[in-house]
């Protein structure tokens, strides 16, 4: 790897600042927060101004806001952008640390569709594809997807008196039941799935959202239950928010954090 160049270094790290507060900043303001020197930031702003990464803010004279490259950037970037593509880079990450089967999936109606997926290398392991499709309700996925929808909106499409499907005996089958568990799952933050849709696999889900903050998809970690345990569950809870996490920067979302 190549040595960083400092000049292009601190450009960054004044850009970056913008992303915090309200959109604007003065020289004293970058002076302060990033402890450079007042000539350097001079220098650095009239640089930035030029190339109109940054604009003077014309009714708050001394300071800028972002100009409209870093817009045609992120655009560029976004023409370019394949959540199943990206999906499958990050799952083969967590798959590569926690060694189970990795899915990515989006919802569609009252189902899910796997988009990426990456197996473990365990010769006991989840059996399943991309572009499969299932139940929602039966997933950690599916829940976690459903879960970030308004709640009228899963009353909708899970009218009460309407019989769910079942894919095992564990399966939620009563539209009542399956609000109380989103509601348990918007409370967590994450969705665990255990043995709903395969009897003999546990899964853990979180959600994935795109630069608005929408929920566009979620990951997954299945687990069979001769690896599951609940100490167990804390660990793939963690690397499944990680990894969630990490596709959603890829998507352009950035955390409040």
């Amino acid at each position: 790897m190549g040595r960083l160049v400092p000049a292009v270094t601190r450009a960054l790290d004044i850009l970056e600042l913008f992303l915090d507060g309200d959109g604007t900043l003065s020289a004293p303001d970058i002076v302060r927060r990033l402890q450079l020197p007042r000539t350097t930031v001079h220098e650095l702003v009239t640089t930035l101004a030029a190339r109109k990464y940054i604009v003077p803010v014309a009714e708050q004279p001394g300071r800028y806001r972002l100009g409209v490259r870093p817009y045609q950037l992120g655009a560029r970037y976004a023409e370019h952008l394949d959540l199943a593509a990206e999906g499958q880079q990050v799952a083969r990450t967590v798959a590569e640390t926690c060694d189970e089967t990795v899915h990515v999936a989006i919802l569609e109606d009252t189902d899910v569709i796997y988009i990426a997926k990456v197996d473990s290398t365990h010769a006991v392991r989840m059996v399943s594809a991309a572009g499969r499709r299932l139940p929602a309700h039966c997933t950690s996925v599916g829940k976690m997807l459903l879960a970030s929808l308004p709640e009228p909106e899963v009353a909708a499409r899970f009218p009460d008196g309407t019989g769910l499907s079942a894919m095992t005996p564990n399966s939620i089958t009563d539209p009542a039941a399956l609000r109380e568990a989103l509601a348990a799952v918007r409370e967590r933050g994450t969705a665990v799935e255990s043995r709903e849709s395969n009897p003999d696999v546990s899964c853990v889900a979180a959600p994935v959202r795109d630069r608005t903050g929408r929920v566009v998809a979620a990951l997954s970690i299945s687990v069979p239950m001769i690896r599951w345990s609940d100490e167990r569950l804390g660990e793939l809870e963690e690397l499944a928010v990680k990894g969630a996490g990490d596709l959603s920067e890829r998507l352009g979302h950035r955390s409040a954090a």
